[in-house]
């Protein structure tokens, strides 16, 4: 117990140096106007350098990464059907399936999935 509490001790003791001499020896750079903007020739940009954001597709990214994992949770079950009688498992699935294409149908009817400009 007590070589599991000094090599615990050794570790942190490694660590937080190592942590200590690499925020000192780390190149700090100061950032000020003419690093942070983009070099056109030394003039001043004349458009955005930024590209406006489309919330609509961030929506729809979060939308489909919320229903492909609920679908990855349906894997495991398929599996197991295979090991028990299906007759157990038809009531879960069906609650499961159809959980899905309730919020499906509810997104559809929101229009959050209709792609617009």
């Amino acid at each position: 117990m007590t070589t599991l509490t000094i090599m615990s001790l050794v570790i942190m003791m490694i660590s937080s140096i190592l942590i200590v001499l690499l925020n000192l020896t780390s190149k700090k750079s100061i950032s000020d106007r003419e690093k942070s903007s983009p070099f056109e020739c030394g003039f001043d940009p004349k458009s955005s350098t930024r590209l406006p954001f489309s919330l609509h597709f961030f929506l729809i990214a979060i939308i489909f990464l919320i229903f492909d994992v609920e679908i990855t949770l349906l894997f495991p079950l398929i599996v197991t059907l295979k090991i028990n009688s299906p007759i157990s498992y038809m009531p879960t699935l069906t609650l499961f399936i159809i959980i899905l294409m309730m919020g499906l149908i509810h997104e559809w009817k929101q229009g959050a999935l209709n792609w617009t400009y």
